[in-house]
């Protein structure tokens, strides 16, 4: 039994006092305490491979910040390091890959059958941990990269403005886009019933690079993977959150999950007009908004919270909060929806 079930109870679309509150990237960055973590050890993958230390960062922001979920901390790159792509996490610069796939050659490369039990067995142990240090307070989100975001990173093997090589294998060899493309979904989806099976009440599918892609290319290229994956957990509280694609809104919101992240770009009046009342929607205060004054903060977040007109929400940012808001004025977003009246929607 989970003590704080807002969360839970927000994505099925079940009654609610107030509406729970978490926020993305709330494991790290912001907090002292993570930091002190964090200095302990060689960087942030062993930080991520440490189950004990994943563990701890995991549940500082529910100790730290009061937050209705505890999210696993981890990484989306963990799945092409799984399918035989490694990866370095470099201070200041983000992720690097020795190698890519821009060729059939180099698909041919990637570990045709793998062991996703094996290969994660870190991430599973953390959420394991995890889970049982919380003791029933609130609920653990387990997570993963979208298709389309994983293979800008394979393809690129580092971040990019434009993500242009992987926007060009989609004109130049659509084909083995689709293979890739394939292939990562069936390794997300393994990977997500593993971290149901270690301890997760609800997932999140990251699609951080979704708005690169033309409203088709987007259907075909992401979406269309995207709802194999939704498929696959109907019944789970999943949320897909697909950053940037706003022109895409309509077909997101046909999606097979109960809930939609939205960016602060994203209207939340046209999103509850598509998904009426059949899906929750999560978001979306604009992370800048944690930088402005204590007043500032309570304004924002109340006029967030008056466009909602429904009780299927769950109050969290448009994107990850960034790591030099401070942690005071955080507090101040999370109590200013823990204190708002529900009782009139």
């Amino acid at each position: 039994m989970i003590q704080n079930d807002l969360f839970l109870r927000a994505h099925l679309g079940q009654p609610i006092e107030r509406y729970p509150v978490w926020l993305m990237r709330q494991a790290g960055r912001i907090l002292p305490e993570y930091r002190a973590v964090r200095s302990k050890l060689s960087g942030f993958k062993e930080l991520v491979e440490t189950p004990e230390f994943a563990t701890e960062v995991s549940i500082q922001p529910v100790d730290l910040l009061g937050v209705d979920a505890a999210i696993i901390f981890s990484d989306i790159l963990v799945i092409p390091e799984a399918m035989g792509l490694p990866y370095q996490m470099i201070e200041n610069k983000g992720p690097w890959f020795e190698n890519t796939i821009r060729s059939q050659a180099q698909f041919d490369l990637l570990d045709a059958q793998i062991d996703v039990a094996d290969r994660l067995w870190y991430v599973f142990e953390a959420l394991k941990q995890t889970k049982l240090a919380l003791n029933g307070r609130v609920p653990l989100i387990g997570f993963a990269g979208a298709p389309w975001t994983i293979l800008c990173y394979m393809v690129e093997g580092k971040g990019s403005k434009t993500f242009s090589e992987s926007r060009k294998l989609l004109y130049t060899q659509p084909k083995l886009a689709h293979q890739l493309l394939e292939r990562i979904t069936e390794v997300t989806i393994e990977y997500l019933k593993g971290q149901l099976a270690s301890g997760a009440d609800a997932l999140q599918l990251f699609d951080s690079w979704a708005g690169i892609l033309g409203q088709e290319q987007y259907e075909e290229f992401g979406l269309s993977y995207i709802e194999k994956i939704c498929q696959a957990f109907e019944g789970i509280p999943f949320t897909v959150f697909s950053k940037g694609a706003v022109a895409s809104l309509a077909q997101i919101s046909n999606l097979s999950c109960s809930t939609i992240g939205l960016d602060w770009n994203m209207s939340m009046t046209m999103a509850r007009s598509l998904v009426k009342e059949s899906k929750t929607l999560q978001g979306n205060l604009d992370p800048c908004a944690l930088y402005g004054s204590s007043d500032s903060i309570i304004k924002e977040t109340k006029n967030l919270l008056n466009s909602f007109k429904s009780p299927r929400h769950i109050v969290n940012l448009g994107h990850g909060v960034y790591p030099d808001i401070d942690p005071e004025k955080v507090k101040i977003f999370i109590n200013t929806v823990k204190n708002y009246e529900i009782s009139n929607i």
